[in-house]
């Protein structure tokens, strides 16, 4: 049975994420995220370009949740997920706020246009208002399987929220040298806090965790870092890797970040390490370089039409 009484308290003095910003949101005050307590969304599609098991043969019904508690300089989903990257004069990203019957009228229009899943993408800071918006759902017969696609900065009461609602989850597991996580993420204490919160998740689903590490160029000992650790500490509780070379320098962002794309030579190191670890089940992207494929989600479909399939966005009706 899923939460339903008084979950919307937890927005008051909000202690969701690690950020602690003990603001009201419910009295539409905002933190670090850029969020009140209304629920707001900047697009839902049928996603193609997820893990292979997470696509099958409909595609992911991946809903990207406006606003975010971390803040990557090099974020791809920058235009909803951070303050001012949807460039309007409000200073907030781009997104739409909707009820929890409106949420899952978009569940069930991802469902309708053949989605293997609902796929929920930076939700950390939202989750009173997810909880409320699945629970909407499955009163509305949406049985989908529930994905949390989360950069894993998150508290371990938050997590225990989610115990009754999510059947994957897939963090991020971004770096585990503070310095690298201070200097691209702005969040020294994303290390600890990450893998504390990924064995969490081991916990809540008994192993089903596909954990990402996307690579980035010039700091392959950080790579290094996260493949041990999974090695040791995923991998022997059955969670497993999605390693992405897909990283992209984003134009005009005007923040300190890798400014190239991975090379062949990096790519080849990485390739040996995973044989060193011994990480052999998993998913491994081929070489990508490019940015054709970038989303943007000021048009109606963010991903080019061979990656996705627009089912609503901030412009839409549900």
């Amino acid at each position: 049975m899923g939460i339903t009484q008084n979950i919307m308290n937890f927005y008051t003095s909000c202690t969701l994420c690690p950020k602690k910003c003990r603001v009201n949101r419910n009295a539409g005050e905002t933190g670090f995220c850029g969020e009140t307590s209304c629920l707001r969304i900047g697009a839902a599609v049928i996603h193609k370009g997820e893990e292979p098991v997470l696509v099958g043969t409909g595609g992911s019904g991946t809903i990207f949740i406006s606003g975010c508690n971390l803040g990557c300089n090099f974020c791809q989903n920058y235009q909803v997920s951070q303050k001012h990257g949807g460039a309007q004069l409000s200073g907030e990203s781009l997104g739409k706020i909707v009820t929890p019957q409106e949420f899952s009228k978009i569940c069930a229009a991802l469902r309708d246009n053949g989605a293997e899943n609902i796929n929920i993408v930076t939700g950390s800071h939202a989750i009173p208002g997810l909880i409320e918006g699945l629970n909407a759902a499955r009163s509305a017969g949406v049985d989908l399987p529930v994905l949390w696609n989360s950069s894993a900065y998150e508290s371990i009461e938050a997590l225990e929220l989610l115990s009754d609602y999510i059947d994957i989850f897939l963090p991020d597991l971004k770096t585990l040298d503070s310095g690298i996580s201070k200097k691209f993420l702005n969040t020294p204490d994303y290390p600890e806090t990450a893998k504390a919160a990924i064995k969490k998740m081991l916990e809540i689903t008994k192993g089903s965790v596909i954990v990402r590490h996307l690579i980035l160029p010039g700091y392959l000992e950080s790579t290094r870092q996260v493949l041990r650790w999974f090695a040791d500490n995923v991998k022997p509780r059955s969670g497993i890797l999605s390693l992405m070379t897909q990283y992209t320098p984003i134009a005009n962002r005007n923040k300190p970040m890798p400014n190239r794309f991975l090379s062949e030579k990096e790519y080849d190191t990485v390739m040996q390490w995973l044989i060193e670890f011994g990480i052999d089940d998993g998913f491994c992207q081929e070489l990508v370089t490019g940015s054709d494929w970038l989303p943007d989600f000021k048009l109606p479909n963010p991903f080019p039409s061979e990656l996705s399939v627009p089912v609503w966005n901030h412009l839409s009706e549900p």
